[in-house]
């Protein structure tokens, strides 16, 4: 039987390898001078604004031109987890502007969540949710205004952590209903197994 999966080697999965490319870019700019340059922090947050939106760009591609393939749906959730794990751990270490729990708590849930979601694969197919879809900006908006300059601009670091908490709260909220949904998918599909092994 002929596969009619179209080739990995597509512009939308090209896309999404240009985002995991600019990771190190990021994190070189964010991390020039210091991270004290004014320029470079500009910079960084450019590189990452580009790279966030990538992913609105190749996930369009790959649903419009019929390239939805195994590796793209492998590679970007790793692009995606990649960019803010990097931005989140920078900002703390070695930068200091962010305590230790905030990307230790955002991060155990992108990677648990992410790993669960290929666990139960073979039962079902879990979507993003649209709380799931509103965690991904508020992360996004929260890191810019971390990479963002922000000496004489109290105001800004101010909706930052507001932003940052909300997103703070969207993504433990947003696991706990992924978890449960993935769990509740498991018992059905063993459930459904039992049942058909009993009745045969």
């Amino acid at each position: 039987m002929v596969s009619t999966e179209p080739s990995p080697w597509n512009i939308a999965n090209g896309v999404t390898m240009i985002r995991i490319a600019l990771v190190p870019v990021f994190a070189w700019a964010l991390l020039a001078e210091g991270g004290d340059s004014v320029t470079w922090r500009l910079v960084a947050t450019a590189i990452f604004l580009v790279a966030a939106l990538s992913d609105k760009v190749d996930g369009y591609l790959a649903r419009s031109r019929g390239l939805i393939t195994d590796l793209g749906k492998l590679l970007d959730p790793i692009a995606d987890k990649l960019l803010v794990g990097a931005a989140l751990v920078l900002l703390w270490w070695p930068l200091g502007e962010l305590p230790w729990w905030v990307p230790v708590v955002i991060l155990v849930r992108e990677l648990g969540i992410t790993g669960m979601r290929m666990a139960v694969l073979r039962y079902a197919v879990m979507p993003a949710s649209r709380g799931g879809k509103l965690k991904t900006v508020l992360q996004a908006v929260a890191i810019i205004g971390f990479l963002l300059p922000r000496d004489g601009l109290p105001w800004l670091t101010v909706i930052s952590w507001v932003v940052m908490a909300a997103a703070i709260v969207v993504t433990v909220v947003t696991g706990v209903e992924y978890a449960y949904q993935g769990w509740r998918i498991r018992r059905d599909a063993l459930r459904a197994k039992s049942t058909g092994s009993g009745a045969a």
